[in-house]
């Protein structure tokens, strides 16, 4: 069961949504108007953690990897939290960054499938 989340997370949550990388910026102006009746949330709390996008009725959350998440101790870092999100029921789709620059529709489009399944 995640914690309540502390106010510091809730600041955090609201500064990511402001500071959006590019990627995500492009994916979630596709994702916004719940395309194919599917809704998303951008930068959704979770007990510790802000989650890139979430779909709560498919339970799937989706993070925009940029190349800081092959570097140093953050594969293992991703690898935990992963791991803690997929005990409370949350599948976590991990997608380049670099996919997202060269075809954020069909990104989008593949979520949206993926999520509806």
């Amino acid at each position: 069961m995640p914690r309540k989340p502390r106010s510091g997370d809730l600041s955090k949550a609201r500064e990511l949504r402001q500071n959006m990388s590019l990627p995500e910026v492009l994916l979630w102006n596709l994702l916004r108007k719940s395309p194919g009746g599917v809704h998303f949330r951008r930068q959704e709390r979770h007990g510790k953690y802000v989650l890139d996008f979430y779909c709560a009725k498919a339970k799937v959350c989706i993070e925009v990897d940029g190349i800081a998440h092959s570097m140093g101790d953050r594969p293992a870092r991703d690898d935990e939290r992963d791991a803690e999100l997929r005990a409370d029921g949350i599948e976590v789709m991990r997608i380049p960054a670099t996919d997202v620059l060269k075809s954020p529709e069909e990104i989008a489009e593949a979520l949206v499938r993926y999520c509806k399944r």
